[in-house]
């Protein structure tokens, strides 16, 4: 059983069905991607510190490609390239050192000067960089429509989707089998994973566990349409290409004719700090752009094309962290037949 219907529980759900574990069933409390997946940005990652999961988020990539083939769905998986920018030594010797890592994994990254930087984002002002990391394979996808890929292939393998489905309570039998308790009935299995997402804290308290993760406030937004992008949109394929600003904390690519920007700002504020209520789904929150304040500044004066655009929509969502930003993956321990999947953060690779 897999409890949670967003990109993680689906994902688990297909490699289960992968791995010839096709008598399998994931619960979903709303519809698919309800929580967190249907509001994300749905940008696509290979760099990474930790070389391990460098490689998983290239497997991703090339997974979702395959993905679409394989069900005939369009999931606007778009392979922009990824511009990743330093504005000091320091952070341009951690892109020396991601770029190694990634030339011993195979990734066809370059390391390049702040002109060729340009060259590649006209919009950016090369006076507050000392150089950038070129990335063939990052981009961009719908993360609804790659949730819903794999819901469809895993069903295709023999899985079954329950949506409308939540888990109220969780006990396990003398055996070492599970109850799972749902409004639709009782279900008894061997293994449950918890891909419950900003609900992980609740079925983890089901069994008298309590995880670590919290979620977190994130926003991003999106620009007016903008004339003087068409001919780097139409130099890069049609679709931008997406950028890393380590110094602003910020992510930015295109969205049709329009600009989206995102930033991990330090002043990041909890969401719900003790339980998440279970009516939530498909709403967002208040935005708060004072909050952004700071990182907005920097962004506008790395990018001042944002500084003279108005801004459409404001995008406020929760996303769920682990206290060191990596995700919770594994066994319970003493707990047999009882695994977590949550705490996902970085984008969709």
């Amino acid at each position: 059983m897999v409890i949670g219907g967003g990109v993680v529980g689906c994902s688990v759900l297909y490699h289960l069905t992968r791995a010839g574990w096709t008598d399998a069933v994931l619960l979903e409390r709303k519809e698919l991607t309800a929580g967190s997946t249907w509001h994300a940005a749905g940008s696509m990652h290979t760099l990474n510190g930790d070389p391990n999961v460098a490689a998983l988020q290239r497997y991703t990539i090339k997974l979702y490609r395959e993905l679409e083939e394989a069900t005939g769905m369009d999931c606007q998986v778009h392979l922009t390239g990824e511009l990743m920018l330093a504005d000091d030594e320091d952070r341009m010797d951690w892109l020396r050192m991601a770029h190694a890592r990634g030339r011993y994994l195979g990734m066809e990254t370059e390391l390049i000067s702040t002109a060729e930087a340009k060259a590649l984002v006209p919009f950016l002002e090369e006076e507050y960089f000392v150089g950038a990391l070129w990335d063939p394979v990052g981009g961009h996808l719908d993360p609804s429509g790659i949730t819903n890929a794999y819901a469809t292939a895993a069903r295709a393998a023999g899985a079954e989707v329950e949506r409308n489905t939540r888990v109220h309570a969780i006990t396990q039998r003398p055996d070492g089998t599970w109850d799972l308790a749902t409004e639709k009935g009782t279900i008894n299995c061997e293994h449950f994973v918890n891909a419950g997402g900003l609900w992980a804290r609740e079925v983890g308290r089901m069994c008298g566990i309590e995880l670590p993760v919290q979620a977190m406030e994130h926003m991003y937004f999106l620009t007016e349409e903008i004339d003087g992008i068409d001919e780097w949109l139409t130099d890069s394929g049609g679709h931008g290409r997406g950028v890393l600003d380590f110094g602003g904390e910020i992510y930015l690519r295109a969205e049709g004719r329009s600009l989206l920007l995102g930033t991990y700002e330090q002043a990041c504020v909890p969401w719900q700090t003790r339980s998440t209520p279970w009516d939530f789904g498909s709403q967002l929150l208040t935005p708060d752009l004072e909050r952004l304040a700071p990182s907005l500044e920097v962004g506008f004066a790395h990018f001042p094309i944002y500084a003279e655009v108005g801004i459409k929509q404001v995008v406020n969502g929760p996303f769920t962290f682990a206290p060191d930003g990596n995700p919770l993956i594994g066994p319970i321990r003493g707990q047999r037949g009882h695994w977590v999947a949550c705490g996902v953060m970085a984008g969709l690779s």
